[in-house]
């Protein structure tokens, strides 16, 4: 069965917004700023510092977790990606929306081995959780 989908609206502020803030499993805490990229219609995000007690360590022990779009808030549910071609087209998505001269380090290390296996994709928690949140203009 396949992974359920953001509506195109959704897809569209996360491709032009360029920060975000995620929110990794249920226990209370802030939210931290990341950056997200969309690939044929799929939101993806990656881990700069894999800390045990970071986002991406919350994610692999508790997919569930929120995603700020501007002022809207999505229930997410997060899942680690693999293969070589979609980590490639995710390594490009972000080489294409991160352009600024402070963003290219950070493009460059997003590059890297340790930190592409730090890869997930983000998806609705459930279809309703979309409906029932503001919409985005």
């Amino acid at each position: 069965m396949a992974a359920a989908r953001f509506p195109t609206r959704v897809i569209q502020a996360i491709d032009a917004e360029r920060y975000f803030g995620i929110h990794a499993g249920v226990r209370p805490h802030r939210f931290i700023g990341i950056w997200a990229v969309v690939v044929d219609g799929r939101v993806f995000v990656r881990s700069w510092d894999g800390k045990p007690d970071g986002w991406y360590s919350t994610f692999l022990e508790d997919p569930r977790g929120k995603l700020q779009v501007g002022e809207r808030t999505l229930r997410v549910r997060a899942r680690r990606v693999r293969g070589e071609r979609l980590l490639d087209a995710i390594d490009a998505a972000y080489r294409a929306k991160y352009r600024t001269p402070g963003s290219l380090k950070y493009v460059r290390g997003f590059a890297r081995p340790v930190r592409r296996a730090r890869t997930c994709e983000l998806a609705p928690r459930n279809v309703e959780s979309t409906k029932r949140t503001r919409q985005i203009s």
